[in-house]
């Protein structure tokens, strides 16, 4: 494991991160505050509990997540799009690098991105509400696994892109919509039958609730199928990563 070059490029995207705080750490805690607010506020007038939790803070893990998934797509994406647009990926991948440390350093640093951010949410979001976490060992394990998981998508998306508009294009149409409809502002109990079922094919779904439930021991399913689903989501990501080195599509002439 060559140490020194995975530190680098991990420490070189961090960087980068602290070169635009403004755009990565406080635009999403404001817009998060925002959707706080203006949710609380416009439903939690009408919907005073959910499953013996108050509104407010039943959506609060809602609205983590669906930060986190945000930008862990977007901070993995524009990582490695960067590079390959520059030109500058053909100097990491002649380097004396492995491709395991090549994706162990942007995802990291993507990933370590989104647990900041995700944190920082949580501490706003309890000047709010009061909060409680049950499991707080689950809640940091279903925190740290949804990050590395959409940083490994983000960079997939990142490779896949060969514009800024296609870097885009799946966040904002396939992402951010599955998320909203994932049960990250409402219980899919308040849902009819039929489209409790639907929303069952919504793998977003299985991260909120499982998320959810690491706060207030309450779920829409089963904690064990959360875990299953993330792990094989994460699978499918390692699979198409490493395909993508060995074909090397859209990063090798």
């Amino acid at each position: 494991m060559n140490f020194r070059a995975v530190g680098t490029i991990y420490h070189f995207e961090l960087a980068r991160a602290w070169r635009t705080l403004l755009q990565s750490l406080v635009s999403p805690v404001i817009s998060t505050s925002l959707y706080f607010v203006v949710f609380g506020a416009a439903i939690g007038s009408r919907i005073q509990e959910v499953e013996g939790v108050s509104y407010g803070a039943f959506i609060v893990p809602g609205l983590i997540m669906l930060m986190l998934l945000t930008q862990s797509v977007s901070n993995a994406s524009f990582g490695i799009f960067f590079p390959k647009f520059t030109g500058t990926i053909y100097e990491v991948l002649s380097a004396p690098v492995s491709y395991f440390e090549i994706v162990l350093g942007y995802v990291g640093a993507a990933a370590t991105k989104s647990l900041i951010l995700g944190l920082i949410i949580l501490v706003t979001a309890s000047f709010f509400v009061p909060l409680r976490i049950d499991h707080p060992f689950w809640m940091l394990l279903f925190l740290t696994l949804t990050a590395l998981t959409f940083s490994l998508l983000g960079f997939i998306i990142g490779i896949w892109a060969e514009g800024f508009e296609k870097l885009q294009l799946v966040p904002l149409l396939i992402i951010t919509p599955l998320t909203f409809l994932g049960g990250s502002f409402y219980s899919i109990d308040m849902l009819p039958p039929v489209w409790q079922t639907v929303t069952l094919f919504n793998p977003v779904v299985y991260l909120v609730s499982g998320f959810r439930w690491s706060f207030y021991g309450i779920s829409d399913v089963s904690v064990g199928a959360s875990l299953l689903m993330i792990m094989i989501f994460l699978g499918l990501c390692l699979a198409l990563v490493g395909w993508i080195f060995k074909t090397g599509y859209n990063i090798k002439p």
